[in-house]
């Protein structure tokens, strides 16, 4: 029926009620999350079309699509709905292609909550996994078809390569293959790798992202020293709606962050014509009125030196995107603090052409990783540019006014921070835990400060090689950086959930309900924790607010 059927993992195809970081939900476990209110929250999974393909599929699936069409025929690549999988997977279907994020558990979140909590189930993330393996396997049984998994989960399988073997895969590919999809297809239809431009094994990394090559027959990935990635004009625009709308921007970020991987790859800007074709295809085949525009540093778009920002490139940029038919808003998915920081015109001006009013807030992830000056000068000197820890204000006041400023021209930053960080002392955490509350204890305009913040655990790859995540403990620190950061999430839920809730009335009601009370029970979970452990919980809630802080703007950071 099909030659290739491309499907993806299914934690990336729900609507998660479109309520802010409900997406994250899958990473938490099922032996603490029952399976009533997962399968609640998780809202619905993308509609399948009357002949079976799925309506919306993850961004990445839709660009192997497109990289696949350039040499065959329409009826030779589907996207698959996965409850529709017998309809495509037939005998003479070559090659199934499964696109994943987080598939085994061990994303930084996921550890995250499985250390938390002491979890012994998997999280829904994996259980879900399973799942749609189950499906795929059976569609296939008997059949020729070979089965690869791609994506940026597929890192997990290099720690747990016994895993391909449970779930049946044939191959794991590893990097970007918009230039060689269809090659690489055939090799795997043949069972014979091309080793002129392929190779058989995988890239790893150090903890200091020193990189390695390791042979293995079961993963493919581009050969060292042949050409490492697609340029730009390799590769192809969308022609099937993504997933929420996703559209990318640009690919890499440069900014050198020693623990992220993306900064190792080079930066390439999509020109707006390129932007706006997908962009298109979203709004009239997928129904979108919101474009999110992706990149891993939205601010470092044709940036110029020192990562100053190129306004004239991200106003043409925005204003593009926005002139699109059918597009009445529009938002970045990943920025860094440094920018509203120092240019909040430009942030109000970008606002401004998106729309932004006090209905129409723009969400946007920011990393600011610690509330350590000492941590992010080790670890992400670059991430204040082109601001300077020291001559330009602390690593806190940068925070706080980038918070600031982006809350004065209605944007509303999801905040990330990390717990074991190497060469992390419990000092450290507690100036994270003094950053959350000062944050969260702030004001603009008569009105609390707009944000969310999510902790995560930087787990080291040689611990994730043990295949247990039971050494791991928490100390005093680290947990009090989890409660500070979950009782300011729970004050925003019960605060913003009436207003961020979407749907019909009773769903509205629904969500509104459930989303303090999940709060409200996650706090004191966490806090049921830290009493145990011996903690003064008090001492939490408290400090950094009542400590003799400098609050005067520092001279190069604006409002």
């Amino acid at each position: 029926m099909a030659k290739y059927v491309l499907v993806s993992d299914a934690t990336l195809n729900y609507d998660y009620r479109n309520f802010p970081l409900l997406d994250f939900l899958s990473c938490a476990p099922s032996d603490i999350l029952p399976e009533i209110f997962y399968n609640y929250l998780k809202g619905e999974s993308s509609p399948a079309l009357p002949d079976g393909r799925v309506k919306f599929a993850p961004y990445s699936v839709r660009k192997l699509e497109a990289a696949l069409l350039r040499h065959n025929r329409r009826e030779d690549v589907v996207v698959a709905h996965e409850d529709h999988l017998s309809r495509f997977i037939r005998d003479d279907t070559e090659v199934i292609g499964i696109s994943t994020m987080d598939p085994l558990g061990t994303g930084p979140l996921t550890v995250s909550y499985t250390v938390l909590f002491d979890s012994k189930g998997y999280p829904w993330v994996r259980r879900e996994w399973y799942g749609l393996l189950a499906k795929v396997n059976g569609a296939r049984k008997g059949k020729k078809a070979r089965l690869v998994v791609g994506g940026p989960g597929v890192w997990e399988f290099t720690l747990f390569p016994d895993e391909l073997d449970r779930c049946g895969i044939d191959y794991a590919f590893q990097g970007e293959a918009d230039d060689i999809a269809c090659e690489l297809f055939e090799c795997i239809s043949r069972g014979n790798i091309d080793t002129s431009f392929l190779y058989n094994g995988y890239l790893s990394f150090d903890e200091n992202f020193h990189r390695s090559y390791r042979d293995d027959g079961r993963f493919i990935t581009r050969k060292p020293g042949v050409k490492s990635y697609p340029s730009l004009d390799d590769i192809p625009e969308i022609v099937g709606p993504s997933a929420k709308g996703m559209t990318e921007v640009m690919r890499g970020c440069g900014v050198g962050c020693d623990f992220c991987e993306v900064t190792l790859r080079p930066s390439r800007y999509y020109p707006l014509e390129k932007v706006k074709k997908e962009v298109a295809v979203n709004a009239t085949g997928g129904g979108f009125r919101n474009a999110w525009l992706h990149s891993d540093e939205i601010f470092a778009y044709r940036h110029g030196r020192m990562f100053e920002p190129n306004r004239d490139a991200l106003v043409e940029l925005f204003s593009g995107v926005m002139s699109v038919p059918g597009i009445s808003s529009t938002n970045p998915t990943h920025g860094r603090i440094s920018i509203p920081a120092s240019y909040p015109s430009l942030v109000k001006e970008l606002g401004t052409i998106a729309r932004a009013c006090p209905s129409n807030w723009i969400g946007v992830q920011v990393g600011v990783e610690t509330g350590s000056e000492r941590l992010a000068r080790i670890h992400m000197p670059n991430k204040t540019l082109p601001l300077r820890i020291g001559s330009d204000g602390s690593w806190q006041d940068i925070v706080w006014w980038g918070v600031h400023n982006f809350n004065r021209n209605f944007w509303r930053p999801a905040l990330t921070c990390q717990v074991g960080q190497r060469e992390e002392t419990d000092e450290d955490n507690w100036d994270t835990v003094e950053l959350i509350n000062r944050l969260s204890n702030s004001m603009f305009d008569g009105k609390p400060f707009e944000f969310t913040i999510t902790p995560m655990q930087n787990v080291p790859l040689g611990l994730m090689k043990s295949r247990s995540f039971s050494r791991i403990q928490l100390n005093e620190s680290q947990l009090a950086v989890y409660y500070a950061a979950y009782r300011h999430l729970a004050k925003v839920a019960a605060r913003d959930s009436p207003s961020s809730s979407q749907g019909r009335v009773m769903s509205r009601l629904g969500i509104s309900s459930l989303i303090p009370l999940g709060g409200w029970l996650m706090m004191h979970r966490i806090e049921h924790i830290c009493r145990s452990n011996g903690m003064d919980i008090e001492k939490v809630k408290r400090y950094g607010l009542d400590m003799s802080r400098d609050t005067a703007r520092p001279k190069r950071i604006a409002t």
